[in-house]
């Protein structure tokens, strides 16, 4: 659904109604996108987990937008529609426990890369210093102090 150009005002029950269904698609839309995110991520693919991120983000504004429409009509739609102001506060308790495990998810794989960077970095390390017989020590090097070789990151998945 595209932005609306003025903010809207709530006068009446199929208005009322009208704000409350846009609301609830907008959000079960977000949730299936994080859902799938997060189905991606869990097993490993980044790529087909990233994939929609300006779609989430087109999601997440229009969301937003939303709520505050909602936030604005908040008295009409008490007045109007007690029951839709029940259900989104309902499916809001569903979509923040989907955002929550989504969120978990991200830091897991966040936690997981960065772990695999510093053992792919020691090891690179480790194997730059020279091998040889009796107690390792660093070698002194005739040009000053020797620097450990950067480790090279991509950050195109």
């Amino acid at each position: 659904m595209p932005p609306r150009p003025e903010p809207l005002r709530v006068s009446d029950t199929a208005g009322a109604e009208r704000l409350v269904a846009e609301t609830l698609q907008r959000m079960q839309e977000l949730e299936g996108v994080l859902e799938r995110e997060s189905a991606h991520i869990r097993v490993g693919r980044l790529r087909e987990g990233l994939a929609d991120e300006a779609h989430k983000t087109a999601l997440a504004g229009a969301y937003l937008q939303g709520l505050e429409e909602v936030k604005a009509n908040a008295v009409a739609l008490a007045r109007f529609t007690p029951a839709g102001v029940a259900a989104l506060r309902e499916a809001h308790r569903r979509f923040a426990a989907a955002i929550e495990t989504n969120q978990a998810v991200l830091a897991t794989a966040r936690a997981v890369s960065e772990s695999l960077m510093k053992s792919l970095s020691s090891e690179l390390a480790r194997a730059a210093q020279p091998q040889g017989y009796g107690a390792r020590r660093a070698m002194p090097s005739p040009y000053g102090p020797v620097r450990a070789t950067p480790l090279v990151l991509s950050r195109s998945l």
